[in-house]
């Protein structure tokens, strides 16, 4: 069995690149939600390596990932940050290619990973057979994440300012400053014209 293609599609806060994976999946396009399978792998004993390695607790009275500690303890820590992603990012990257190993390339032509840091770690390059960035106007992606979020506008602010993507590592960027019938338009010519 030959494995499908590999489409990252990427973006930052806002920026409505979990829309563009929306009309992705509505057409048949299985895509792999980076954030959510994170969540599961932390289930598993990705936590217990994170710990061993940060010699930190990172637990919740019910066993779980305790997500403000982990911020709290990697947040002005840059070494700490990265033996985190040194754990984490292979661990993603491992599941994603199992993941995409049980789909027949004869049935599926390519799954999409959506990551909004693929373009910004070195493990994750030579991987996708293409890359599509989805971008927007920093107010609308500011106004998208506020009214989502229903957080402070000022925190918004400093996490786009702080993920600065490199877009032109990128194949394809779909503008997003449009409706979402054109954004389903401008999808579908990148991916199936």
């Amino acid at each position: 069995m030959k494995t499908p293609a590999i489409v990252f599609v990427t973006g930052g806060i806002g920026s409505g690149k979990s829309a563009v994976c929306r009309i992705l999946s509505s057409r048949g396009v299985p895509v792999y939600d980076s954030d959510s399978r994170t969540k599961e792998l932390y289930r598993g004993p990705l936590l217990g390596k994170i710990e061993e390695a940060l010699g930190e607790n990172l637990r919740l009275a019910d066993g779980s990932l305790d997500r403000k500690k982990l911020s709290s303890v990697i947040f002005n820590d840059r070494a700490k940050l990265q033996t985190v992603e040194s754990i984490v990012h292979p661990a993603v990257l491992a599941d994603f290619l199992l993941w995409r190993n049980g789909f027949d390339a004869e049935k599926v032509p390519f799954v999409v990973m959506e990551s909004a840091l693929v373009l910004s770690k070195p493990l994750f390059s030579n991987v996708a057979d293409k890359i599509v960035a989805v971008d927007a106007p920093e107010d609308v992606r500011i106004a998208r994440a506020v009214s989502r979020d229903g957080v402070n506008p000022d925190s918004i602010r400093r996490r786009v300012a702080a993920q600065k993507l490199p877009l032109e590592k990128a194949d394809v960027v779909i503008t997003n400053d449009c409706t979402f019938e054109e954004l389903e338009k401008r999808t579908l010519e990148v991916f199936f014209s």
